[in-house]
């Protein structure tokens, strides 16, 4: 047998060892899901769980294809593991699309804030918004005005939709501030960034988006 080829048998053996020990811990999910899961969408969630270093990963399927399915899968697993802070940063536009979603597919209750309900919490004397256990689901810009609340929280993960929005962030402060903003309250934190658009023009526009 030439090395050649037992290097590839011995490579694709743990790769299916490993696939098999992230199945298994995702398989519970799967089954209390009410969705019906193409195989990339179960490769790409154990993907997910299993990205270098645990510092995050990219999920860059093409429009349509499921991100959010993937990451609800994501957030659901964590759920049951007991990882239950956890906050989604995306457009203000898809807000309840990302609620309605969790809660149809996963059966998981979320909170959407924005500055005008977090200001009544805050006034009513109510438990303060990001501070306690939850799904939180805030725009991108919410996210930049609180920005130093959000960064002194214990995240198990920080999901951020669209993420091609902050692909600027390589340039520095001054080409993009909210994205460099954001990136420096996250940057310990194990996050699962979605984008069908991972490069649009350059190369660069990719590694602004692994930054």
């Amino acid at each position: 047998m030439s090395n050649v080829f037992l290097q590839k048998y011995l490579a694709e053996k743990l790769t299916l060892k490993k696939m098999a020990g992230n199945i298994n811990r995702i398989s519970s999910t799967l089954a209390k899901s009410s969705i019906q899961l193409n195989p990339y969408q179960i490769y790409a969630t154990m993907y997910a769980f299993d990205s270098p270093l645990q510092r995050g990963a990219i999920l860059a399927d093409e429009v349509g294809l499921g991100k959010t399915i993937e990451a609800g899968i994501v957030i659901s697993q964590l759920w049951s593991e007991g990882k239950r802070r956890i906050i989604i940063i995306c457009p203000a536009s898809i807000r309840k699309q990302w609620q309605d979603e969790l809660s149809n597919r996963f059966a998981l209750d979320s909170e959407v804030i924005d500055g005008p309900i977090f200001e009544e919490r805050v006034n009513s004397g109510k438990s303060i918004p990001l501070t306690y256990e939850g799904i939180f689901i805030v725009s991108l810009h919410f996210a930049y005005k609180k920005k130093g609340l959000i960064e002194k929280q214990a995240w198990n993960c920080v999901v951020i939709d669209e993420a091609h929005r902050l692909r600027n962030v390589y340039k520095g402060r001054d080409a993009s501030k909210m994205a460099w903003e954001i990136r420096s309250i996250i940057k310990d934190t194990g996050k699962l960034l979605l984008t069908a658009t991972p490069l649009q023009n350059n190369l660069m526009e990719l590694y602004g988006i692994v930054s």
